[in-house]
C-alpha cells in the first residue's frame, strides 16, 4: 500500500511539474518588493512597460499590465520572436525533416543557386551558423556600413537571396573566430534568422506557419496571435509576430520544462539543452545559444538565465536555477535605456524576490 501511495504521489508531482501554468493564486500575497516594482512601473520610471508576468515552479505569482494593455493585448516584441526559428528547427529535427543543425544550408536552398560573390566557403555554411549569428557572410545589424544590415534587406523581396549573395566577411578588428571564445565570432543580423524559416519550409515541404500551428501552437493552446510574413509570404522569423503575454509565458515555461507541456514532449530535451548552451560570446557578460541570449541576473548573487530578447527591452526569460519564468514586454523601441530598464527589473526586484522563496 505504501509503495502504491508513493507511486501515485510521484505521478501527481510529475504532472504538476509539467502541467500548464497555474494562475489560481496570481497577485495574492504579493511580496512588498513587487508592490514597489508595480508602483514604480505605474509611475513611469521605466517608461513604456506593457506587461510583467512572473512564474515560479509553474505557479504564476505576478501578472500586471500597463499603459492601456490587458491580458488580451498582443505584443510586438520585435526580435524576441527570432527564437521561434529555434523552436521550429528543433521540432523539424525531432520529426526527421532536418537531419541536424550541422546540415549545410544549401541542402535546402538549391533554388537559390547560383549566388553572387561566389566562394566555395559559402557551401559550408550550416543551419547552426545562422542560429548562432556566426556565419561567414558580411551581415551585421550593429554596423550601419554592413552590406547585410537589416535596413537594406527590407527593400529586397527575396530576403534569403539577399543574405546568400553577400560577400564573405573579413575580420579587420578584434579577434578572428578561431581566436575567440567558443571558436566563433558573433555578428547579430535579422537576415540570418529570417533565412532559417525558408530553410525549414523547404525541408518540411509545406507551409511553415501550418507546421508551427500543428506542432507548437496547438499543443500549447496558443490561439490568438498576429503573424508577420516576409515579402515572399514566408513566416517572418526575423521578428515582429504578435502574441499575448500569457502565450509568451507558455513558450518559455515549456523550455524550462525541458520541452514538455502537459506531459507531452513538444520539443526534445536534447534540443532545448543545445539551444540554451553557450555557442558564442555576444558581449562582455552575455553569451548566445541558438537565437537565445545567455546572461546572469540578480543583486548579490547572479543566476544563469536564457531569454528571448527584442528591441524595446522585451524579455521572455527562463532561470533554471530558480525554476523561474518571466515575461516583460515593452514598447521602448530604439530607446537606449530599454534593456537597462528590464535588466534592472530583473536584478533589483524579480530575482531577489524569487531567490528568497527557495
Amino acid at each position: 500500500m505504501n509503495k502504491y501511495i508513493i507511486l501515485i504521489t510521484a505521478l501527481l508531482v510529475s504532472h504538476l511539474v509539467n502541467a500548464q501554468l497555474d494562475y489560481s493564486k496570481v497577485n495574492t500575497n504579493i511580496d512588498k518588493r513587487l508592490v514597489t516594482m508595480d508602483s514604480t512601473v505605474n509611475f513611469g520610471k521605466y517608461e513604456r512597460i506593457t506587461s510583467i508576468l512572473i512564474a515560479k515552479d509553474g505557479k504564476v505569482l505576478f501578472e500586471k499590465y500597463y499603459n492601456e494593455n490587458d491580458s488580451t493585448s498582443k505584443h510586438n516584441t520585435r526580435s524576441a520572436t527570432k527564437t521561434m526559428a529555434t523552436l521550429l528547427t528543433g521540432i523539424a529535427i525531432d520529426k526527421g525533416f532536418v537531419n541536424s543543425e550541422k546540415d549545410k544550408i544549401f541542402t535546402y536552398l538549391q533554388d537559390n543557386l547560383p549566388v553572387k560573390n561566389p566562394d566555395k566557403r559559402k557551401g559550408d555554411i550550416t543551419i547552426e551558423d545562422l542560429l548562432t549569428m556566426t556565419s561567414i557572410l558580411e551581415c551585421d545589424d550593429s554596423n550601419w556600413h554592413s552590406r547585410g544590415h537589416e535596413e537594406r534587406m527590407y527593400f529586397i523581396e527575396d530576403w534569403t537571396q539577399f543574405l546568400l549573395d553577400l560577400p564573405v566577411r573579413s575580420y579587420p578588428f578584434g579577434a578572428k573566430p578561431e581566436d575567440s571564445p567558443y571558436g566563433r565570432r558573433f555578428a547579430y543580423a535579422s537576415a540570418k534568422s529570417a533565412a532559417v524559416a525558408e530553410i525549414l519550409q523547404n525541408a518540411i515541404g509545406s507551409n511553415l506557419v501550418e507546421f508551427a500551428k500543428e506542432n507548437l501552437f496547438k499543443p500549447l493552446d496558443i490561439k490568438d496571435y498576429t503573424l508577420h510574413y516576409n515579402p515572399k509570404q514566408i513566416f517572418n522569423t526575423a521578428g515582429g509576430s504578435e502574441y499575448r503575454s500569457r502565450d509568451f509565458l507558455k513558450l518559455i515555461q515549456m523550455c524550462l520544462n525541458n520541452g514538455q507541456w502537459n506531459g507531452e514532449q513538444i520539443i526534445s530535451e536534447a534540443w532545448i539543452e543545445k539551444a540554451t548552451t553557450p555557442k558564442v560570446n555576444a558581449y562582455d557578460d552575455t553569451d548566445y545559444g541558438y537565437l537565445l541570449w545567455l546572461k546572469s541576473f540578480g543583486a548579490d548573487k547572479k543566476y544563469k538565465s536564457y531569454y528571448m530578447s527584442g528591441n524595446g527591452g522585451n524579455k521572455v526569460l527562463a532561470c533554471p536555477e530558480l525554476n523561474l519564468s518571466v515575461v516583460i514586454t515593452a514598447t521602448n523601441y530604439n530607446n537606449r535605456n530599454s534593456h537597462n530598464y528590464t535588466d534592472e527589473l530583473m536584478n533589483k526586484f524579480i530575482i531577489p524576490v524569487v531567490e528568497g522563496m527557495d
